[in-house]
C-alpha cells in the first residue's frame, strides 16, 4: 500500500508556495514596500518592489509576497472584483518567477479588465522578471559591502 503525499502547510504538492502565503496582508506591509520603493511604469499596470532584508523586514527567508491595490477609481465593485480575480490568476501562474524574501506591490490600470489574458499574464511575467533582476542587483551589491575589508579612521 502506497503511503499518502503529506501536506506541508504553506506548500502546494508541486512544491511551489501557496497563494494565501504568497500575499502582502498587513497594512504596514504595504506601507514599508512603498517607502523603500520608487513607482515603476508598465503598460497594464505600475509596481512598488522592495527586498525584505535590504528593508528590515522580520521574516527575510519567506515565499515572495504580492499584493494588489485597485481603487474606486477603476470602476463599481464588480469591475474591481474582476479586476483583481484576473490579476491573481496572472500572478498565481508566474509566482515562481521572483526570488524568495521579496515584497511586491501591483497597481493595475482600468485596462486590465478588457485586455487579452495572455498580454496581462505577459505584462505581469515582465514585471516579475525585472524585480527578480532587481533583487539580484540588491544582493550582489549586498554582498559586495559585506566583503569590502573594514577602514580605520
Amino acid at each position: 500500500m502506497i503511503a499518502p503525499a503529506k501536506h506541508v502547510p504553506g506548500e502546494r504538492p508541486d512544491g511551489r508556495p501557496e497563494a494565501r502565503d504568497a500575499r502582502l496582508r498587513k497594512h504596514g506591509d504595504y506601507q514599508r514596500v512603498y517607502k523603500a520603493a520608487r513607482k515603476q511604469p508598465g503598460s497594464a499596470m505600475t509596481w512598488f518592489f522592495a527586498d525584505r532584508v535590504a528593508s528590515g523586514s522580520i521574516a527575510p527567508s519567506e515565499t515572495p509576497r504580492v499584493g494588489l491595490t485597485v481603487g474606486k477609481v477603476l470602476g463599481k465593485a464588480h469591475e474591481r472584483n474582476r479586476i483583481k480575480r484576473r490579476m491573481r490568476a496572472a500572478v498565481r501562474m508566474h509566482l515562481d518567477v521572483l526570488p524568495v524574501g521579496v515584497d511586491l506591490i501591483l497597481h493595475p490600470r482600468r485596462q486590465v479588465m478588457t485586455i487579452e489574458f495572455g498580454k496581462l499574464e505577459g505584462e505581469v511575467l515582465r514585471i516579475f522578471r525585472q524585480a527578480a533582476a532587481q533583487a539580484r542587483q540588491i544582493a550582489l551589491a549586498r554582498a559586495g559591502a559585506s566583503s569590502l575589508p573594514e577602514q580605520g579612521v
